[in-house]
């Protein structure tokens, strides 16, 4: 197949790059900058609303992971608009320029969070819940919904409401390790919060079986284990062989990175589950959190 991505050079991105390069397939990054001769890529500028639609002619899927960092720096008013609208106007650019294409892709993967559910306490979660009211759950509403031209044109568009992705190459866990290793880590708060997680390669794992099944709408992609963020210090300490009985007052992360944006990343509670793609036959590589961490650590 003929994949087209954004965000290909993210932390997802890069490994479904790898991953779908070792089988076979041909990747078209869809990168912000000239395109050179004989290379596989596309140019598209979502703040300025241009893309090479012409080179989209004919391709056989696209995955849509672009969008500025949630955690990379403090939420300000003006950080705050960029995260929403490096989503919005960029799924909004990409299906409407499917939607006109002579030769549409078959599918169109396009990027979400679980963030959609906001703060649920322990209210299991599934692909049919409704969407939360803080900041995250703004943002994903508007960002799922800007793929509907797509879904209209008879493209089949599957979100990808995405968990804790766990890797030691970034993210949360990466964020988590050096305290970890130094005996020095621990819950968050009460450590009550439901973290729900998946490692990097059954996150891999699952964009690859979307492009080839027949599946549509929102998909949560979370291991079937969710836990409490207690339960995840206690085992990660247990992986690294560390104590993990420090906990973390709230207020020390939110004189960090401020409240607003650790209460989103750290305090907020989302048991989700995955409905959608256990039901359609996906396999877990990694569904029980001491498996994942001890192969993510390994």
């Amino acid at each position: 197949m003929d994949i087209a991505i954004t965000g290909s050079s993210g932390l997802i991105g890069t490994a479904l790059t790898r991953r779908l390069t070792e089988s076979g397939h041909t990747v078209i990054h869809l990168v912000r900058r000239a395109v050179g001769p004989g290379e596989s890529a596309i140019s598209w500028d979502p703040d300025a609303g241009t893309i090479d639609a012409a080179s989209l002619e004919g391709v056989d899927a696209v995955v849509h992971l672009a969008g500025a960092g949630i955690g990379d720096q403090r939420w300000t008013t003006e950080r705050k608009r960029v995260i929403l609208e490096s989503r919005t106007r960029g799924t909004a650019l990409i299906a409407s320029t499917l939607a006109a294409l002579e030769r549409k892709p078959t599918v169109l993967l396009s990027g979400s969070a679980i963030g959609f559910y906001g703060d649920r306490g322990g209210e299991v979660l599934t692909e049919q819940s409704a969407p939360g009211d803080d900041f995250l759950a703004s943002i994903c509403v508007p960002w799922e919904a800007e793929s509907r031209p797509a879904a209209d044109a008879g493209i089949r568009v599957a979100t990808l409401r995405t968990g804790i992705v766990l890797t030691r190459e970034g993210g949360a866990l990466a964020k988590m390790l050096p305290l970890f290793k130094l005996g020095l880590g621990g819950r968050y708060g009460s450590g009550r919060q439901w973290w729900s997680w998946i490692t990097i390669d059954d996150e891999v794992g699952a964009i690859r079986f979307l492009l080839d099944h027949d599946v549509s709408g929102p998909v949560n992609l979370t291991a079937p284990g969710a836990t409490t963020n207690a339960d995840f210090a206690r085992v990660l300490g247990t992986v690294l062989h560390r104590p993990s009985r420090l906990p973390v007052p709230r207020f020390g992360p939110k004189l960090v990175v401020g409240a607003e944006l650790a209460e989103a990343l750290l305090f907020t509670s989302a048991r989700v589950q995955p409905t959608v793609l256990e039901s359609s036959g996906f396999a877990f590589a990694h569904p029980d959190l001491d498996g994942a961490l001890r192969h993510v650590l390994r």
